[in-house]
């Protein structure tokens, strides 16, 4: 006989493992226990030598389907096992803690909503071990029923015994309920008082009948309509003050996806999977999608159904037919959080849509819908939020200690670092003013809670005003300021799992640069201690203030007075990109410096050229010029022209060199798109050029920054260098933009407080 004793760390919480650990045992005639500890879930078994060891065999082979094993450490032990194996009430202990995210609802969960027979016919919030809300639930660890909001709701009978049955389903399944017990829907302020079927029907009939809903789901509100209705679909543009900004489509299922957008192997395996991501995907012509859901760009982000309540608004009994594709985007004030509770939902959303359907199950940490396009047939995430956070990326390298890393100002995420775990948070958004901010704040507070983690140090982005940044100072614990684009670099080296020196291509929008200026598109040598600037884009004036950041054409108007000289006039006005007799207004302010900064950005670069092409003078959300741009590229299928243009001058990439060109060739009559791709590829051969003739010794390069969330650019790069030998590591399930500084932030972080004293 022998007795073991078995930890076993990783996704092991919220996933079903002990009532799978259970029914192993009794397949293998084993005695003993099993508890969650909170890092880890301890097994006590006993038995015959060849049970013992089929049994560890399937813990290992056969676990949950939702489960991940990190590690099992299997040790003999004295203990008595007793004469049965149980589920023994769940302990706490401090260590290395696996947060489950949230689970799309699965295939069984699925098949019984819509089962006549099934007691859970139609139940909003059907669920099992295998799926259901996990992190927007958890109020501590371990992960029981009584530390989650669904402890408001006493089990009935029925489900009490599925609970507790080990041949069920639903055996130790903490967010258990059915249509007789549990959280319930209802229509908000509503003075009919429309609850059940009645409020899920009335929501249901708004939409159909062209009107818009919001609606409560997992991780907070989304707003709907019909996305075929092109009346619908702009009404919530108007109502939303979004002109532009594409619409996130829910479609009922994967034949609705295949008749109106292209779809590969592993891009379908994604959509079907457990996470159900919003995916960026190539519309067809043809597409019944209404022209307003992604105007002038050819993919549209797309989402299967996650949760139970979204199945039903797509189908239900009550004879109202409905369109096959919702629009369901983040119900929120534009770029702020995502509301999360009846409050937020009244203050802010109210006004966008025609009827709010809610719910009383307590959501304690919002989930945006995660994003993800792809690359080389890998995913290539835009946004990690609901289905990935807060699974942590492990480094090799053995660190000690704890910091939490406050993220950036724009995309906000923040990173928790303990020890060698980085947990990267959901997405909170931007931080433009205190609701942000608040956000943030609370949020970071409830992971440090539920990873049982006290930060000896807080890490922030250089810019002194940041409201990241001053939630960090406002800690009270010593701050460690990383600068933007270093941080880039260092998110893409800890996704990779890399410790050593490497040269970083950071190119994005703007970030505080160590000398006081706007940086944003760097050369840097880097590694874990620090970094060097080795070379950027050539320095030009950043003219208007923060209205060029939304106004390309004043940045193409000032770059072309410096280009140009005497001539620029004359090439302002031949581009268009001013009425007749405004010039001298323009050149005042550029010659004045008025409300002007020096800038090496890059994504104003882009904004810049894109209005010196006609493709987009301004911009209604951030980066809307900048991937017209990528998309009229994208559309040149000829040989780009050999510009025979020199692109590195010192230490500064000529990208003076690129407008002038740019500029020279759309006054000739050049055709856009192909300008549109000329620029990409000068662009990449010149910042390749000028990395490979900075790099010296150092073999590996990394490609971060909002500018790289571009696939085209980042295509062009990596094949430059990667065809000239160098190992090139780019960004996969952590978005380059600035979703993914916090990452950097807290690898830097941690990094610091075990080389230096802090």
């Amino acid at each position: 006989m022998l007795t073991k004793r078995i930890k076993v760390y990783g996704i092991v919480q919220g996933v079903g493992f002990r009532p799978t650990v259970a029914r192993h045992a009794a397949s293998c005639n084993i005695r003993g226990s099993v508890s969650n500890y909170g890092p880890y879930v301890e097994i006590v078994c006993a038995g015959e030598d060849k049970d013992v060891e089929r049994f560890i065999d399937l813990i290992r082979h056969e676990p949950p389907k939702r489960a991940a094993i990190l590690k099992m450490d299997i040790k003999d032990t004295d203990r008595d096992a007793g004469d049965t194996f149980e589920i023994v009430e769940s302990e706490k202990t401090k260590g290395e803690i696996f947060v489950s995210p949230d689970i799309a609802i699965c295939d069984e969960c699925l098949a019984e909503l819509f089962d006549k027979s099934n007691r859970r016919y139609l139940h909003p919030f059907i669920n099992c071990t295998c799926c259901g809300p996990r992190l927007t639930i958890l109020d501590s660890l371990p992960y029981d029923r009584c530390r989650t909001s669904m402890n408001e709701f006493e089990m009935c009978p029925e489900c009490s015994r599925e609970y507790y049955s080990p041949e069920t389903r639903r055996y130790d399944a903490q967010p258990v309920c059915c249509n007789d017990c549990g959280p319930e829907v209802f229509i908000l302020d509503d003075a009919q008082n429309r609850r059940g079927r009645d409020a899920i029907t009335y929501t249901r009939k708004v939409i159909s009948e062209g009107g818009v809903a919001a609606i409560k789901g997992i991780g907070g509100f989304h707003l709907a309509c019909d996305a075929t209705n092109e009346a619908a679909v702009r009404r919530l543009r108007e109502l939303k003050n979004r002109p532009a900004k594409p619409f996130a489509v829910m479609m009922r299922s994967k034949e609705t996806v295949e008749q109106n957008c292209y779809i590969e192997a592993y891009q379908e395996e994604i959509l079907e999977g457990h996470q159900k991501p919003i995916i960026l995907l190539v519309k067809k012509e043809g597409s019944r999608l209404a022209p307003s859901i992604a105007p002038s760009n050819p993919k549209v982000g797309v989402m299967l159904p996650y949760a139970p309540i979204q199945s039903l608004i797509f189908d239900y009994d009550d004879g109202i037919k409905m369109p096959d594709m919702l629009v369901m985007t983040s119900g929120n004030l534009s770029g702020l959080p995502i509301c999360r509770d009846d409050d937020d939902a009244r203050r802010e959303i109210a006004s966008y849509c025609d009827t709010i359907l809610t719910h009383n199950r307590k959501i304690r940490i919002r989930a945006d819908d995660s994003v993800m396009d792809f690359h080389n047939g890998k995913p290539y995430m835009v946004r990690r939020s609901r289905g990935y956070a807060p699974l942590p990326f492990m480094l090799s390298r053995e660190f000690k200690g704890m910091v939490t890393a406050y993220g950036g100002e724009l995309k906000n995420t923040f990173c928790i670092a303990n020890g060698s775990l980085m947990y990267p948070s959901s997405y909170i958004g931007d931080l433009t003013d205190l609701k942000g901010k608040n956000a943030l704040v609370e949020s970071a507070a409830r992971m440090e809670t539920l990873l049982e983690v006290e930060p000896s140090a807080v890490v922030c982005d250089l810019h002194p005003s940041y409201n990241s940044s001053l939630a960090a100072m406002e800690r009270g614990l010593p701050v460690i300021k990383v600068q933007h684009h270093y941080a880039h670099i260092l998110s893409c080296m800890a996704e990779n799992d890399y410790d050593k020196e490497v040269i970083g291509i950071a190119l994005d929008g703007t970030g505080y640069g160590t000398d006081g200026s706007i940086w944003g598109g760097e050369i840097l040598r880097c590694d874990l201690n620090g970094f060097d600037r080795l070379a950027s884009i050539r320095p030009f004036l950043h003219t208007g203030g923060d209205i060029a950041s939304r106004e390309g054409f004043r940045i193409a108007i000032s770059m072309l007075i410096d280009i140009y000289g005497d001539e620029a006039e004359e090439k302002i006005n031949a581009l268009g990109l001013i009425r007749k007799g405004a010039y001298k207004t323009y050149k005042a302010m550029h010659d004045g410096k008025i409300n002007s900064a020096v800038s090496t950005s890059c994504g104003r670069l882009f904004d810049a050229v894109s209005a010196i092409l006609g493709i987009r003078y301004e911009s209604s959300f951030e980066g809307e010029a900048a991937t017209a741009l990528q998309f009229a590229a994208m559309e040149y299928k000829g040989d780009a022209k050999d510009t025979g243009v020199e692109l590195i001058d010192g230490d500064v990439i000529a990208t003076d060199k690129i407008v002038r060109f740019i500029s020279d060739q759309k006054i000739k009559g050049e055709d856009v798109n192909c300008l549109a791709y000329c620029f990409h590829k000068m662009l990449a051969e010149g910042v390749s050029s000028m990395a490979i003739a900075k790099a010296g010794d150092t073999k590996v390069f990394c490609l971060s920054g909002g500018c790289y969330q571009n696939t085209l650019l980042l295509d062009m790069t990596q094949k430059i260098l990667t065809s000239r030998g160098y190992k090139v590591l780019i960004h996969s399930m952590v978005p380059p933009n600035d979703g993914g500084i916090a990452l950097g932030q807290a690898y830097y972080g941690i990094n610091k407080i075990n080389t230096e004293d802090i």
